[in-house]
């Protein structure tokens, strides 16, 4: 299998591992982490995901070679949106842990993720205009939202390499930490969040999420109906009934 998934609840690791291709993004791997999703958002052992490749690479992106011998249909039909949208959808927090070369699809890949937590000698780019093409699954439309339309302008018109530390000050990375210490630093983060509610989490990755999709007076909106939500529910009872007697709170996800 070309997709790993190593579970240590309240944590799980779903590791690429397709290290002589520097992990591009076939059909089957696409299918491989939807279904490893699928099964990790059933699982009520685990809070908190964890996504990582190898140390060349988190993902150079999709399979040029394969996506050449597709036709117009099934790139439309069978193309990585699918994964993306089930990130959408996807209720637990996911981290991305990027070690090496992270482009194009893989970039974009990392991206949809809520945290992205690289090595500091990690290379990121949207180098798809080198072959003729644009970035097809959000690297037009996440990058201008989080680091201007000038700098996505220029990363996405001339395709060139982004060091970990400038897609840090870019805001495009939450923390860069030694190569070695990738995957256990967002394991770290991920335990954390996993001692939180299920239900706040996923009310507050809702809400997060709605913030790119709507205008503020909508947006506040959406956040008031969702506070609203986990005020009212046994997790948000109990978490302040735990405040006020000084106790640790009882989480059951609803």
């Amino acid at each position: 299998m070309s997709v790993q998934i190593e579970k240590e609840p309240p944590v799980a690791v779903i590791k690429i591992n397709r290290p002589e291709a520097l992990n591009a993004l076939s059909l089957e791997i696409v299918d491989q982490l939807v279904k490893a999703l699928d099964e990790l958002e059933s699982d009520e052992n685990i809070k908190a995901v964890v996504l990582t490749g190898t140390d060349r690479a988190f993902s150079v992106g999709a399979d040029i070679k394969e996506m050449y011998k597709l036709n117009m249909a099934e790139v439309y039909l069978r193309g990585h949106r699918r994964l993306w949208d089930r990130i959408r959808r996807f209720k637990k927090p996911i981290i991305a842990a990027v070690k090496g070369y992270c482009l194009g699809g893989g970039f974009e890949l990392a991206m949809a993720c809520d945290m992205i937590i690289a090595a500091d000698d990690a290379i990121f780019g949207q180098p798809e205009i080198n072959v003729g093409i644009i970035p097809g699954e959000g690297g037009t439309q996440r990058i201008p939202r989080t680091a201007g339309r000038l700098l996505a302008m220029e990363y996405v018109l001339t395709g060139r390499f982004i060091p970990a530390w400038e897609a840090y000050r870019r805001g495009l990375v939450n923390k860069l930490v030694p190569k070695e210490l990738v995957v256990e630093y967002a394991k770290r983060v991920a335990k954390e969040i996993a001692e939180k509610s299920p239900l706040a989490v996923a009310l507050a990755k809702d809400a997060v999420n709605a913030a790119w999709e709507t205008t503020l007076s909508s947006g506040l909106d959406y956040e008031r109906r969702n506070f609203i939500m986990a005020l009212f529910s046994e997790d948000g009872r109990e978490g302040i009934s735990a405040f006020i007697e000084k106790r640790k709170p009882q989480f059951k996800g609803r």
